[in-house]
């Protein structure tokens, strides 16, 4: 009997030896990955207006956005705690209400054999506390008001407590954060500051999700290379990079493989821009062979925003039939 969609990626990520490897591919690949997140306080009212060629709106944490362009997913222009005085009288957004979760709850009833992960909002903390002060302010403060970061970032956990706490209760099978760790060269903090200030709380929920047998998966771009070591001992099991060149493919496999699974499209930023079939289809079967080549640990992914990385879906499709063609065989005995 052929296995669901959600064992071949349970067996992916544990190193199970599925019958192919994971994908998450558009129509008419399979997508074995439904990715759900809570949707917005009922009672939340946002505010939209523009200002010559630029949009601004309010998120529910309270921070003010802006881009330009109407491409740009926009950044932080003003945080919702600009001054600390304000930190004490400070309430997040409640995301431990029911109504929060009806989208997902219906994910998991009309997919039943797929594997369902649920985002945290709010990353681990970083993704969150960043914009909450803005994100040059708060790398301030990390080493200015480190007592003051810790008091923030136990609001932005208490938030992913509940979010946790609900996806296990709505049969979700993993959670996952979105939070960009690095630039082009390195990651945003040291190591060092790293394990001082995030791995505790990195571990914290994930442990809070192993114990209600969830999976822990994390998004990040750019070169975060150097934080990975910490972010397994965390307890985080899958990491989702568009750029798996910015760590090096070779370098992923020697170091983590079999420790940890990795979700990839082929690079974004290098040899997807190359727009070259050959050169397309040598990454997609080198992903599959190095960092699957674990008895799994390798997902097949697809950049979901053509226009944002300025290419035809054609190109990204060349990559979406040799992901099939390579994954179908790749544990075949």
């Amino acid at each position: 009997m052929a296995m669901t969609s959600r064992e071949i990626v349970e067996r992916a990520v544990h190193f199970g030896r599925p019958e192919r490897i994971a994908m998450t591919l558009p129509p008419p690949y399979p997508r074995d990955v439904v990715s759900v997140a809570p949707t917005p306080d009922p009672a939340f009212v946002e505010r939209r207006w523009t200002e010559r060629d630029a949009e601004f709106w309010t998120d529910e944490w309270g921070c003010t956005w802006c881009r330009l362009g109407g491409i740009s997913k926009g950044e932080v222009v003003r945080g919702a705690i600009e001054d600390w005085d304000q930190l004490d009288d400070y309430r997040a957004p409640d995301f431990g209400l029911h109504a929060r979760y009806d989208r997902a709850r219906q994910a998991v009833r009309e997919n039943p054999d797929k594997y369902v992960l649920v985002g945290l909002p709010g990353g681990w903390v970083f993704a969150a506390a960043r914009c909450i002060r803005k994100m040059e302010r708060y790398l301030a403060d990390l080493l200015l008001e480190p007592e003051r970061v810790e008091r923030l970032h136990d609001i932005v956990v208490a938030e992913n407590e509940k979010v946790i706490r609900r996806a296990a209760e709505l049969g979700a099978q993993g959670v996952i954060v979105y939070e960009d760790w690095g630039t082009q060269t390195g990651p945003l903090v040291s190591p060092e500051m790293f394990r001082d200030l995030f791995k505790p709380r990195v571990k914290h929920l994930c442990d809070l999700a192993r114990g209600r047998g969830l999976s822990r998966w994390m998004h990040s771009c750019g070169a975060m290379t150097r934080l990975i070591p910490d972010l397994i001992d965390a307890g985080v099991e899958v990491f989702q990079f568009d750029q798996p060149r910015v760590h090096g493919i070779d370098y992923l496999n020697e170091h983590f493989g079999g420790r940890a699974a990795f979700w990839c499209p082929v690079d974004i930023q290098t040899t997807l821009q190359t727009r070259q079939e050959r050169a397309i289809r040598a990454e997609a079967r080198e992903l599959v062979q190095k960092l699957g080549g674990h008895q799994g640990g390798f997902i097949a992914g697809y950049y979901g925003d053509n226009v944002a990385i300025g290419l035809d879906p054609a190109v990204q499709d060349i990559a979406c039939r040799a992901f099939v063609e390579f994954g179908t065989q790749a544990y075949a005995l």
